[in-house]
């Protein structure tokens, strides 16, 4: 039986593991290396800035930083990387700081005598004393509710492409206003789409400014310090003292999660996002079909009325959802054993990542809802890594022979420890 298995490995499940196995653990850790960041288009850049965007290791020794210095790639404050750059570290960080990746996935975690059992997507049966979820953002993906059903002939999430080059001379419809749906429209104009866009709630697109310098003197870094989610002193909360967010009324907690950081444009990606010329902000989708052409029709609401589009695709660039309901991973037993926080159904998280299924650990944005915006971003992994680590072996000693690693200490829904 293995002390721990990590189930993802994406930049917080290769975090967790090199925290576990530095602490010597007996750890298997599953999952294809930053799978979801090498599934992006080509040409896509990094939001973040390259020093908020480290993977986790205990001596630090394997950051971003060390990767680009030993590629002679200048990875500096205000300059943009290229996400297959990003995805490359990634693997790097891997094969350095994870032992014996299983780039299999996990089909399947239940509870299990002693812990948890688990099974891989061929077929193979483990056993763990305790278990880290991992699971990144795929398994969350919100896709507007006239959307949901139809054909992905006809409508796919913006995570589901690889690249944009199928769309060259077709009429394509972007929902959403953040990065992910600039970006896409963007990328789509340039490699020839014949009409793109732009469909968001929003009523103005919001952009980001390109970042003041890292020295800019006393009292303009006391009035805005910066941080890895943006300038100021908010960001400086969420970002710094993700604990401290945890311990805020849950009522707070909730709004700030649907608020903070809303939908936003990276700085550099405004001049290139000026082609595209239809914006439709304001409005939102009420109904879609297939019509008799093989075509796209939907119906959009806004100020003036409805509208009604027709598009040959739509790509939803509309985030992702914490709801444990998307967590298929987990047994059904083992989702209706927990407790959630928020009207979005995610699981609560205790002090150190632990749910309320002793043993059961989670990471990523999955706890967003409990930690804050940090956990959105890859700058949460160097928070999760060492403390969910320290859950863990917290979690092993108390745990043991007839313990309480993987059974509610109640009869019902365990409480979250502190």
């Amino acid at each position: 039986m293995y002390d721990l298995v990590v189930v993802g490995a994406g930049p917080y499940g290769l975090s967790v593991a090199a925290h576990a196995a530095a602490r010597g653990l007996h750890l298997r850790t599953f999952g294809r290396s930053m799978a979801s960041w090498h599934a992006m288009p080509s040409g896509m850049f990094l939001k973040s800035e390259p020093w908020a965007s480290h993977l986790s290791d205990p001596e630090g020794a394997y950051g971003l930083d060390a990767y680009a210095a030993a590629r002679g790639v200048r990875a500096a404050h205000g300059v943009p990387l290229p996400v297959d750059f990003f995805a490359a570290y990634g693997d790097w960080f891997a094969r350095r700081a994870v032992p014996a990746l299983d780039e299999r996935l996990i089909a399947s975690v239940a509870p299990g005598a002693g812990g948890f059992e688990l099974r891989t997507a061929d077929g193979e049966a483990l056993r763990a004393r305790t278990v880290a979820l991992a699971v990144g953002v795929l398994p969350f993906m919100e896709i507007p509710g006239p959307l949901r059903g139809l054909p992905r002939r006809y409508v796919t999430h913006s995570s589901h492409h690889g690249e944009l080059d199928g769309f060259a001379g077709l009429d394509v419809t972007v929902v959403g206003a953040g990065q992910a749906a600039l970006e896409t429209a963007a990328l789509l104009t340039e490699q020839g789409a014949a009409t793109v866009r732009i469909v968001a709630r929003a009523d103005r697109l919001h952009w980001n400014t390109l970042p003041p310098a890292l020295d800019r003197g006393l009292w303009p870094a006391l009035r805005a310090p910066h941080t890895g989610l943006g300038c100021g002193w908010k960001n400086k909360l969420y970002a710094d003292t993700p604990g401290v967010f945890r311990r805020l009324p849950a009522a707070t907690r909730e709004r700030i999660f649907d608020s903070a950081l809303g939908p936003a444009g990276a700085w550099w990606l405004r001049e290139r996002f000026a082609a595209i010329g239809n914006v439709r902000l304001g409005q939102r989708i009420t109904s879609a079909s297939v019509t008799g052409a093989g075509r796209l029709r939907i119906d959009v609401a806004g100020p003036e009325g409805t509208t009604v589009l027709e598009t040959d695709h739509v790509i939803a660039a509309t985030g992702f959802t914490p709801s444990l309901d998307r967590a298929g991973v987990l047994s059904p037993a083992l989702r209706g054993a927990l407790r959630t926080v928020g009207a979005g159904g995610a699981p609560e998280v205790g002090g150190l990542f632990e749910s309320s299924w002793p043993g059961l650990f989670l990471a990523g944005l999955l706890t967003a809802p409990s930690y804050g915006p940090s956990m959105r971003f890859v700058l949460g992994a160097e928070y999760t890594a060492g403390r969910l680590v320290k859950g863990v072996r917290q979690r092993l000693r108390a745990g043991g022979p007839g313990g309480a690693v993987g059974r509610p200490r109640t009869g019902g829904k365990a409480p979250v420890t502190a």
